[in-house]
């Protein structure tokens, strides 16, 4: 038994330096030291042996398990050494090729219509005021002079969060924050998102993009507003772009108009676009109600002004011909690279 341990050992040294690989270097464990290996084999025959020959036998055979796990235990350095140069060679690069091609991300139409619009009235001397999207019934509807009955307070017109809470349905309470937290002159514009309960289709969208403007000052008249929004309509259209303005009625403005520009598509000529009838309908406007200026506590004797509000995502449709106000939030990589 002694004879045939020596002899195991030496198999097992020679198959172990025959390996190359770890996979190989393991199934040679696995045949002599594994639970049904070789060696574990050969000492369970130690039972027919004599009291005096057992020692002698167990001391040799661990010596042989002893010297098979070293000669794996260096065999297993040596070949991980190996493989890692292996891969490091395989996995080497080549600075002098050259490199992937990165993507560059690109704005969002909305963002990229409302930056614009941000610019444009910034150099007229509007500052940006931000406010919270989930709103007050205070600040969105009566501080804004809207009467209790007004359609846009019913729940099928707005997200009510409780009674008294609201998804805002308009950048307008932003100017009335603004407006309780600073003294006149004010010139400023609140873009953001704004939410109602509309069904989405080509031209609704539960959640959509506005930007609001308020002027207060001594002496504001409707004359400054028109000047404003054709200095606005120029940059944002063109310089051929002309507007007019139609009565109309807010709660929060008075008195109020409706604001068309003319057709930038066939410059009035008429055309799909505009209908046939040379104008596009802009947005909304008007000077500053007495009462909301009250509710802010602003003297309308002593101060007057005028404010607009406009959608950011009809205007981008127009500039850019969109026909479908759902493109902008399905996230089409196909239809955004092309802005």
């Amino acid at each position: 038994m002694e004879a045939r341990l020596k002899e195991l050992e030496q198999q097992a040294k020679d198959e172990i330096y025959q390996a190359n690989t770890s996979d190989e270097l393991e199934k040679v464990r696995v045949k002599y030291l594994g639970k049904k290996g070789e060696l574990t084999e050969v000492l369970r025959g130690m039972g027919s042996l004599s009291a005096e020959e057992r020692p002698l036998v167990g001391k040799v055979a661990n010596i042989v398990r002893e010297n098979i796990e070293n000669a794996l235990q260096e065999a297993k350095g040596e070949i991980k050494n190996k493989e890692l140069q292996a891969q490091l060679q395989k996995e080497s690069i080549d600075v002098t090729m050259p490199g992937k091609k990165v993507r560059l991300g690109k704005k969002h139409p909305l963002i990229k219509g409302m930056d614009e619009l941000k610019d444009i009235f910034i150099s007229m001397g509007f500052q940006v005021a931000q406010g919270p999207e989930v709103e007050t019934v205070y600040y969105n509807f009566d501080a804004l002079n809207a009467p209790q009955n007004h359609p846009s307070r019913d729940m099928s017109d707005t997200f009510y969060i409780n009674e008294d809470t609201i998804l805002r349905t308009q950048t307008s309470p932003v100017q009335v924050r603004v407006m309780e937290n600073k003294k006149p002159p004010i010139r400023i514009i609140s873009p953001g998102r704004c939410f109602r309960n509309d069904t989405p289709d080509a031209t609704h969208s539960p959640m959509f993009h506005q930007l609001e403007g308020l002027v207060v000052d001594k002496g504001i008249t409707l004359a400054d507003l028109k000047g404003t929004l054709e200095v606005f309509a120029k940059h944002f259209f063109g310089d051929q772009t002309k507007i007019k303005f139609r009565p109309h009625n807010f709660p929060f403005t008075e008195p109020s108009a409706e604001i068309d520009a003319s057709c930038f598509k066939c410059e009035g000529a008429g055309c799909s676009m505009c209908k046939g009838s040379g104008w596009i309908e802009l947005l909304g406007a008007g000077m500053v109600h007495p009462n909301v200026l009250r509710n802010c506590g602003i003297d309308p004797e002593v101060y007057s002004g005028f404010a607009f509000g406009m959608g950011i995502d009809r205007l981008v449709m127009l500039k850019y011909g969109v026909d479908d106000i759902r493109l902008f939030f399905e996230n089409d990589m196909r239809f955004l690279n092309q802005f």
